[in-house]
């Protein structure tokens, strides 16, 4: 049976190599990267051969993105390609592309990207819009059509913040511990598009909301319709968009292999009719808090159960969820594998936490991103 096949953008911050701050170096990452790609001229990323190199909303930021492939191996392949494309740009604007969602040093520069959208959404949203430079990492997934990619949405709430707290790699916020796991995903959640929406039963549902939301304001675009699972704008994918962006790309692969297991299983239920999930919003906001919260140090909010467990016990159940999706792609045992390790070493929160109390000093955890960010790719 043909798989479904898997894409990933993710977002990393540009840093002084130096100092490890922020340097608002994007437009030159890009042009040195256009001027060395003999693919820039005809398009890259998602849907094609080449890794993407993008900007975003700040300048001390930058993109990639992956072709999509059916083998998580030969995904893992395209991310290394990624980073290697945008460290290498980096290293052309004499800055370094560190897998880090949120800015660990003070940071009193913001410099927004000089393009017409990005200013427009700097100038509508204001104070929100200013402390939005995070970065995280989106994850498509393949499917038929609108109506299958709404089942699936409606269906894969619930466990979207297991995803949350595996991912959960954004501790500090400008010189600061904020007491998260993923401040990323605390700061994402203001955003008025954003978050757990309610199921809507059917695609013109899905598209009616989302008019909604842009004819109201609260988005200036579709591309500014943040929910946590989505149907991606650009592709025929549904766009999942809660996880922080990994410093590792094992946790990266755990992510995406869970993922389309997720993406799987729901469309399964979805022809065969299963009814969806009785979960109200403020009790999946309330999950997705826990899981931004703690990560994989504390409990989080069984799906099943309706109650506190043990994280453990919570990604067993989600892997019963998904086994035979895992089991058709062949997933499972990289994904336990996976799910292993991170618990032994603990997340990139965990990590994070370990390397300033080793150190005392932000800056450290700082150039242990920056290690093994390059790490990922030279």
């Amino acid at each position: 049976m043909a798989l479904r096949k898997i894409g990933v953008e993710e977002e990393l911050m540009l840093v002084d190599p130096a100092t490890g701050e922020l340097t608002a170096v994007s437009q030159k990452a890009v042009r040195a990267h256009q001027q060395g790609s003999t693919q820039a001229a005809v398009g890259v990323g998602i849907h094609s051969n080449e890794p993407g190199v993008e900007q975003e909303l700040f300048l001390q930021q930058i993109e990639t993105d992956t072709a999509p492939k059916e083998s998580v191996p030969e995904l893992v392949e395209e991310l290394r390609r990624g980073r290697r494309a945008v460290g290498e740009a980096a290293r052309a604007a004499g800055a370094a592309a560190v897998a880090m969602p949120t800015p660990v040093l003070v940071d009193p520069q913001q410099n927004v990207t000089p393009k017409p959208r990005y200013q427009r959404i700097y100038e509508e949203f204001g104070e929100l819009a200013r402390q939005s430079l995070v970065c995280a990492m989106h994850l498509h997934i393949d499917i038929a059509d609108d109506d299958e990619g709404v089942a699936v949405i409606d269906r894969i709430r619930p466990w979207l913040p297991v995803l949350l707290a595996i991912s959960a790699n954004s501790p500090f916020w400008r010189g600061g511990d904020t007491g998260y796991a993923s401040w990323r995903a605390h700061i994402w959640t203001r955003w008025p598009s954003n978050g757990s929406a309610e199921a809507f039963g059917d695609a013109a549902t899905y598209r009616a909301t989302a008019r909604n939301l842009v004819a109201w304001g609260a988005a200036l675009d579709p591309g500014m319709i943040y929910f946590d699972a989505r149907l991606a704008e650009r592709y025929p994918t549904v766009e999942i968009r809660v996880a922080d962006v990994c410093t590792e790309l094992e946790d990266a692969a755990l992510l995406a292999a869970l993922a389309r297991g997720l993406v799987e299983t729901a469309a399964r239920q979805g022809r065969d009719g299963a009814p969806l999930p009785t979960w109200r919003s403020d009790e999946l906001r309330a999950a997705t808090w826990r899981a931004s919260r703690y990560g994989t140090a504390g409990r989080l909010v069984h799906p099943e159960k309706l109650e506190l467990a043990p994280v453990r016990d919570v990604f067993g159940a989600l892997i019963t969820q998904i086994g035979p999706a895992l089991d058709d792609a062949g997933d499972r045992p990289m994904v336990e594998a996976a799910f292993e390790h991170l618990l032994a070493r603990g997340n990139g929160a965990s990590r994070q936490r370990a390397v300033f109390e080793a150190h005392g000093d932000l800056a450290a955890v700082v150039a242990d991103l920056r290690r093994r960010t390059d790490a990922s790719w030279e």
